[in-house]
């Protein structure tokens, strides 16, 4: 192939569609969902192992209030990180634009005393993770959370 053929070639290949678009917002919102179950099981976690067991004369290897104490504050942040993720999976959606995506998530977020930013690590591990195989929705997953996270990172 010449170049002129070449040009004409990756002039077709315009990237992923608005179908794509559309399955890779659903994917990406399967994967936020995947997230906050982990999260959501970390919160548990912490907050079982924070727990004195009864009976115990030692009081349990987080006896030591300060430790308790940190142990409830991470469960606390994990279980609001979650439902942040939740609700970040909800709002996203085929034609949404990010911008807009970003703002409704960020309102969440602050509401519920998070930094809008501190969601943008789960965010692109969840595109990270997509439960597909599927090129063009993967690449518009990436696409949807990078413009996602750039607004977030902007919404301080």
């Amino acid at each position: 192939m010449n170049q002129e053929e070449l040009t004409d070639f990756a002039a077709g290949m315009g990237g992923p569609g608005a179908e794509d678009f559309a399955n890779g917002a659903a994917a990406l919102a399967a994967a936020l969902v995947r997230e906050a179950g982990a999260l959501a099981s970390a919160a548990a976690a912490l907050r079982n192992a924070a727990a004195v067991t009864p009976g115990d004369p030692t009081g349990g290897p987080l006896s030591d209030i300060r430790r308790q104490r940190g142990a409830m504050a991470a469960s606390g942040e994990a279980a609001i990180r979650a439902a942040l993720l939740l609700e970040a999976a909800e709002a996203i959606g085929p034609g949404g634009e990010a911008a807009a995506l970003a703002e409704r998530i960020a309102a969440a977020a602050k509401r519920a005393g998070v930094p809008p930013a501190a969601l943008v690590p789960s965010l692109r591990a969840a595109a990270l993770r997509l439960g597909t195989d599927d090129g063009a929705a993967r690449i518009a997953a990436a696409t949807i959370a990078a413009g996602i996270a750039e607004a977030l990172g902007r919404a301080a």
